[in-house]
């Protein structure tokens, strides 16, 4: 008897595993559609808030039906994007063409590229004096760019072009199903589940959500408040004019996403621009290039400083209730597995695991240590 039960034990471990592996390659199979998906998620997670406000819009006491909100939620959230895009792009585009117009013979690095040809020529006397190693790149980039390979750039070209249609209108065909209906992807994700586990499941996508909304719209603020600071330090203390400022300022919000990394990256690049315009163009303060360079690197780390001890607290510690010292200890061990991708989906990734732990196993004695203030969480997960 003892024996025909741990039978059947075996046999249902092994049912349990073989339905994980089919639902794991199935997930591997089709997991551009999952991406889509989950896109379509993080989209829904800002038009809801936007869904929420439209609806206290009435007319003669009415409010307007759900999918009309959620279309109108969608193209808000398209032509805000558009619109910043347009008036971006064009803008970093015209920093790289002036600074790539600018007359290389009186460029201070001709003398590293005369200097290394010198160099090659000493290892290689046979290549002759007059060798170029710039010549010698554009020469190879020319066999490169022949007729033989223009039908293959073409059929890459289309096929990323027609993927990227299929993706946009994928992401907003999913999201607008998302933000009309809240619940939707709950109980998508509930019916996966045993009926004994489908309520907590559900509210710990609840709070998931109301969370990482919090969290994405708050980094969408940041990122317009690096922006904003940066533009005003580099117009206004740098004097490198507002079209100038407005594009490197851009560059380094967006590179403000990656955390740690990125703020460093940022400056490096806004730096090193304003130095290249200063040199080329004359932008920028009457000052020697070194103290130029110092402002830039002042205003642009005034800005860190104000991201770091106003913004980041105000986003980490509201939206996913987490202290700077987990935040620091996530970000560190999602650089360490994914890089830079794992950094980006550090955050959200912990914050999921997090309300997990919270509804889950809270009887725990290393969550209750870890998260002290559980109960309260518990009580208040959506205030």
């Amino acid at each position: 008897m003892e024996r025909e039960r741990n039978v059947e034990k075996l046999a249902g471990w092994i049912l349990r595993l073989a339905a994980f592996a089919a639902v794991a390659w199935l997930c591997w199979y089709f997991r551009s559609v999952l991406v889509y998906i989950i896109v379509a998620f993080v989209v829904s997670l800002i038009g809801q808030p936007l869904m929420r406000l439209l609806r206290r819009i009435r007319i003669r006491g009415k409010a307007a039906p759900d999918g009309l909100l959620a279309v109108i939620s969608i193209v808000l959230i398209l032509t805000g994007a558009a619109l910043f895009l347009t008036q971006i792009v064009p803008v970093v585009t015209g920093i790289i063409r002036d600074a790539s117009a600018m007359n290389a013979a009186e460029l201070p690095y001709n003398s590293l590229i005369d200097r290394l040809n010198d160099w090659i020529v000493g290892l290689f006397p046979s290549l002759g004096p007059d060798f170029d190693i710039v010549t010698l790149v554009l020469d190879k980039l020319r066999e490169l760019v022949n007729f033989s390979n223009v039908s293959s750039v073409i059929g890459s070209v289309a096929s990323l072009a027609a993927s990227i249609v299929i993706g946009i209108f994928s992401v907003v065909f999913i999201s607008f199903f998302f933000i009309k209906d809240e619940t939707l992807f709950g109980r998508i994700i509930c019916a996966l589940v045993p009926d004994r586990l489908e309520q907590s499941v559900n509210s710990t996508i609840s709070d998931t959500t109301h969370l990482l909304s919090r969290y994405f719209i708050g980094l969408i603020i940041e990122v317009m408040g690096v922006i904003l600071l940066d533009f005003l330090g580099l117009w206004l203390i740098a004097r490198i004019g507002p079209d100038y400022a407005i594009g490197i300022a851009f560059i380094a919000g967006i590179l403000n996403v990656i955390p740690y990394v990125g703020p460093l990256l940022g400056e490096a690049i806004g730096v090193i621009l304003c130095l290249v315009l200063k040199y080329g163009a004359g932008i920028g303060l009457a000052v020697p290039i070194w103290a130029f360079a110092l402002i830039v690197l002042a205003v642009m780390l005034a800005t860190q400083l104000v991201d770091n001890f106003v913004y980041q607290p105000l986003i980490y510690s509201t939206s996913i209730k987490a202290t700077p010292l987990e935040i620091f200890i996530v970000l560190l061990m999602a650089g360490r597995i994914g890089g830079t991708v794992g950094l980006l989906v550090g955050i959200p990734a912990y914050t999921v695991l997090r309300v997990i732990a919270i509804r889950f196993f809270s009887d725990r004695k290393a969550v209750r240590r870890l998260i002290p203030d559980i109960d309260q969480e518990n009580t208040n997960a959506l205030i």
